[in-house]
């Protein structure tokens, strides 16, 4: 054991999308084989790492609280050193430095594999910085520690992006679009199945370009093959597939691959080609009605989500009425709505027609309404049937179990309260469908 180790309790805070989650499982593992203990609770902790994110304002404020609170704990806690990590450090880390002396050490985006040294080092008085190139190899990645009890786990397929969307600044806090080899997530895959998952989530900025950068072609189509192959893995969920690449290879799979959620995660970001250029996304409304059609005449029971951006410059309200009849054309089953947010850095930050906040959030809210009365009548249509669901947890006050159907992704979308279950938390079990509301479902098992 490492002597600087000996007695020291760490815990991380994370903040953010998944894919934060995934970086923190690996620090975790690097702080563990190092000797240093795990804790939960960051009272008991004599280091944190504030694993954080610099997407949005609303992010960066959060962060910055987060990082302030964790700090009050040098006074009243156990707290001798605390690290900061995560895309905020790689946006940010001269500011921090200069600002924020509470912080004892941080690492970017490309260099949080060296955690426990930084730790180390905080612990011996010095303050460590790590950000440089945010290029973090994923390749020999394969061990993550994971919470126990925890039966569904994100998997980076790719990390970084090479997409130049105006309101998005990841490629700068991520660097270009790196695929990880088949070989490489399949591993990692098994590792997971042997600690009890059983349901992937595959992410990726882009997930449809998956493996062009390495193969030279994109088969995303072949990496769910292979991850379905895993023995314990029993449900693969795919997130983030960006509709240009969507291809007949990767519908077909989808149709016949018996592990792959039946659940298409497609972020769309807006419907009109004149807001959709200015946001330098590709495809225009044309394309994606064509391969929306396509996707449900040979996915008959697919659950389409996607994310929509309201207020972007120089959206008129012809074109946000618009935008509320194709959603409720399309009738995606899941949606979500987010406020253009003007990003320093950021193409769209200098575009003229920069709307007011109060239109922003007011359209947000119509969608929300819009979005409600669609998922309503989406939902609808299980009830009576049976669908299988992953039992995540229990209400004894209720005496219900709360669970995922494959049409709902963990945290993001609506849940099952399961009357009748007699079983384990992390079994799949056959629901018949009693109730349906505006996001959620209710039903006994068979």
């Amino acid at each position: 054991m490492n002597k600087t180790a000996v007695g020291e309790k760490v815990a991380i805070i994370t903040l953010g999308c998944e894919k934060n989650l995934v970086d923190s499982d690996i620090m975790s593992q690097l702080i563990d084989e190092r000797g240093f203990t795990l804790v939960e609770n960051p009272e008991e902790a004599n280091v944190i790492v504030v694993n954080t994110c610099g997407f949005i304002d609303a992010a960066k404020e959060e962060s910055v609280n987060t990082i302030l609170e964790m700090a009050d704990l040098k006074k009243t806690g156990s707290l001798k050193s605390l690290i900061v990590a995560g895309c905020l450090t790689q946006r940010y880390k001269e500011v921090l430095m200069d600002e924020m002396p509470e912080i004892d050490g941080i690492v970017g985006t490309g260099d949080f594999d060296k955690i426990s040294q930084i730790i180390e080092e905080s612990l011996e008085g010095r303050k460590p910085v790590f950000v440089g190139n945010p290029v973090f190899s994923y390749e020999n990645v394969s061990r993550r520690k994971v919470e126990k009890g925890t039966y569904s786990a994100f998997v980076k397929i790719a990390e970084g992006c090479d997409n130049s969307c105006t309101f998005c600044i990841i490629p700068q806090l991520r660097g270009g679009f790196r695929s990880r080899s088949i070989e490489s997530i399949v591993k990692e895959a098994q590792e997971l199945a042997s600690q009890g998952v059983k349901e992937l989530n595959l992410i990726a900025q882009d997930s449809t370009n998956y493996g062009f950068d390495l193969y030279g072609e994109r088969v995303l189509h072949k990496l769910l093959r292979s991850v379905s192959e895993v023995d314990g893995i029993e449900w693969i969920r795919l997130h983030y597939a960006y509709p240009g690449y969507f291809t007949d290879e990767l519908i077909e799979e989808f149709a016949s691959n018996p592990k792959i959620c039946k659940y298409i995660d497609m972020p769309l970001q807006h419907s009109e080609d004149a807001v959709l250029k200015r946001m330098l996304r590709p495809g225009r409304q044309r394309d994606i009605r064509q391969l929306v059609g396509k996707i449900r005449r040979h996915i008959p029971d697919v659950a389409l989500r996607t994310s929509i951006i309201v207020g972007f410059p120089g959206e008129t309200e012809e074109q946000f009425n618009n935008l509320q009849a194709f959603i409720r054309d399309i009738g995606f089953d899941r949606l979500g709505v987010f406020t253009y947010s003007q990003e320093e850095g950021t193409a769209a930050a200098r575009l003229p027609d920069q709307l007011p906040q109060e239109v922003i959030e007011r359209r947000a809210n119509i969608l929300m309404e819009v979005q409600r009365e669609v998922a309503n009548e989406r939902n609808g249509r299980f009830v009576g049937k049976v669908v299988p669901v992953l039992i995540e947890g229990y209400d004894g006050h209720n005496n219900v179990h709360m669970g995922r159907s494959q049409f709902d992704a963990a945290e993001i979308d609506g849940e099952v309260f399961v009357t009748g279950h007699t079983g384990k938390l992390g079994e799949i079990v056959n629901v018949r469908i009693t109730h349906s509301y505006d996001f959620d479902l209710a039903g006994e098992v068979i």
